[in-house]
C-alpha cells in the first residue's frame, strides 16, 4: 500500500515584500523514499525545506507529515522529524560521543534509551574510535558525520537534510552517502534532501525534483529524468528542463 510521507501543497513565501522564494511548490514523497531536491543557489530549496521542517511559516499552502497539518500543529509534527541545516555545527568542546549523548538526553528522558540512540548513532557515524575525540579536533567531513548521525539517530520518520556533503571531500561525500542510503533502507526513513550534487543525487535518490525560481519543473526517478531529455547524466536533464521552461 503507497503511503504519503510528506505533501507539501502550493506553497507561496515572499521575503521583504518582493523577493519570490516560493511560488507555488507541491510535493509529495512516499514512505521510505530517498527524494533529492536540486536546484541552482536562489531557487528556493532551502526555504521549502525549513518550511516542510515547521522553522517557517509560508504566505500560502500547506504541509502534512503522515497526516498531520504541520503549520496548525507544528510540535505534533516535529515529533516525526529531523532536521539537518547546511549550517549546522557540533559543540567543540565535546568529543563526538559526549555531543551524541547530549542531544541524546534531549529526545529521551530515560537514560537507558538514551545510550541506546547514542550509541546507534556513534555506530552509523563510521568514527569508530574517534567517536572519543573532542569534536573541535575533527576535519570538516567527520564533524559532517556527526552532525548527520544525530539527525539519524532519533530514528524519525522523516529526515530533512540541507545540502548533506557540501564543502566536503570525496571520500567525506561517499560516507554521507552511504550513511543516508544505509539508514533509510534500515529504518524505513523517508528522507527529503536538497544538493547541488547532482552526481550524488542520482546515484542516492529514488526520485528527483527540479526547482527553478520557487516553482517544481519537473519530477522522477534519475533515470527516466534522463531517457525523457535524451541526455547522460542528471545534470545535463537539469540543464534540458530549464531551458523548456525559459521558452
Amino acid at each position: 500500500m503507497l503511503v504519503l510521507a510528506l505533501i507539501a501543497s502550493n506553497l507561496y513565501k515572499t521575503f521583504k515584500g518582493k523577493v519570490k522564494a516560493l511560488q507555488g511548490l507541491s510535493l509529495a514523497i512516499r514512505e521510505g523514499e530517498v527524494y533529492g531536491l536540486v536546484g541552482p543557489n536562489g531557487s528556493g530549496k532551502t526555504t521549502a525545506l525549513r518550511i516542510i521542517a515547521t522553522l517557517l511559516k509560508p504566505d500560502s499552502g500547506k504541509v502534512q507529515i503522515f497526516g498531520i497539518d504541520a503549520l496548525e500543529s507544528p510540535y505534533q509534527a516535529r515529533k516525526l522529524l529531523s532536521y539537518l541545516p547546511e549550517e549546522a555545527n557540533v559543540y567543540e568542546r565535546l568529543t563526538g560521543w559526549e555531543n551524541l549523548l547530549f542531544f541524546a538526553r534531549l529526545f529521551e528522558s530515560n537514560r537507558e534509551r538514551a545510550l541506546e540512540m547514542a550509541w546507534y548513532g556513534a555506530t552509523i557515524s563510521g568514527l569508530g574510535a574517534e567517536i572519543h575525540r573532542r569534536a573541535g579536533e575533527y576535519s570538516k567531513g567527520m564533524k559532517r558525520r556527526l552532525l548527520l548521525a544525530r539527525a539519524l539517530m532519533v530514528n524519525p520518520r522523516v529526515a530533512i537534510l540541507d545540502e548533506p556533503t557540501a564543502g566536503l571531500d570525496i571520500f567525506s561525500s561517499v560516507k554521507i552517502r552511504e550513511m543516508i542510503r544505509e539508514h533509510a533502507r534500515a529504518r524505513k526513513t523517508t528522507v527529503l534532501l536538497s544538493s547541488h550534487n547532482l552526481f550524488e543525487v542520482e546515484k542516492i535518490c529514488d526520485r528527483v525534483g527540479f526547482i527553478y525560481k520557487g516553482r517544481l519543473l519537473e519530477e522522477g526517478a534519475p533515470r527516466e529524468l534522463i531517457e525523457k531529455y535524451k541526455v547522460e547524466s542528471l545534470e545535463e536533464a537539469f540543464m534540458s528542463a530549464i531551458k523548456s521552461a525559459l521558452h
